[in-house]
């Protein structure tokens, strides 16, 4: 087992029922900033979805997703990935644009021109509705999404959302990984 999946495990994992996002209820939760917010975790996750863009979406340039659960994978992998001499810039969208400042909905697009190749991260995938919301505003901003990278695919019908927006999704764990069958 990997030491991710035993931090997920240990400090993530939760068999009880909550309403997850989707407004689905589930008798399982992985709540994956416990350990994206962790030093260890941040660079294990970093490390692992690095190398897990590599082998799916090698020729992206960025990587981001939807604020929050986002935030702390892109700038975990934009790290690893300077350390790894092949840089991915990291990038934040908002849910709605400032309404002050720059007004802006995508933080850290100034580095990355438009129709520049990205990718979507996520923390966990259920229904793929965060990422088709991320995927939009990406699309909208000019750049081209090769697929999602995430921590965890629940296998709850997401791939299956995001294959039907032409977009392919590629997971480091599945909720098999967690002892999860049904």
């Amino acid at each position: 087992m990997s030491r991710l999946l035993e931090l997920l495990k240990e400090r993530a994992f939760e068999k009880k029922s909550v309403k997850l996002a989707s407004g689905k209820t589930s008798n399982f939760y992985i709540d994956v900033k416990r350990v994206s917010l962790h030093p260890e975790g941040a660079y294990l996750i970093g490390k692992e979805l690095y190398a897990l863009i590599q082998e799916q979406f090698a020729e992206a340039k960025a990587c981001g997703g939807l604020t929050l659960g986002a935030d702390p994978l892109a700038t975990a992998v934009s790290l690893n990935s300077w350390i790894e001499k092949h840089p991915l810039f990291a990038f934040i969208v908002r849910k709605d644009a400032k309404a002050h400042g720059l007004s802006r909905m995508i933080e850290g697009a100034d580095w990355v021109p438009k129709g520049a190749p990205v990718v979507i991260l996520e923390d966990v995938v259920t229904t793929g509705k965060s990422s088709i919301e991320a995927i939009q505003k990406v699309r909208e901003h000019g750049w081209i999404v090769l697929g999602v990278a995430a921590i965890v695919d629940r296998q709850e019908g997401g791939s299956e959302t995001l294959t039907n927006e032409g977009v392919k999704l590629a997971s480091l764990f599945t909720k098999k990984d967690f002892g999860i069958t049904e």
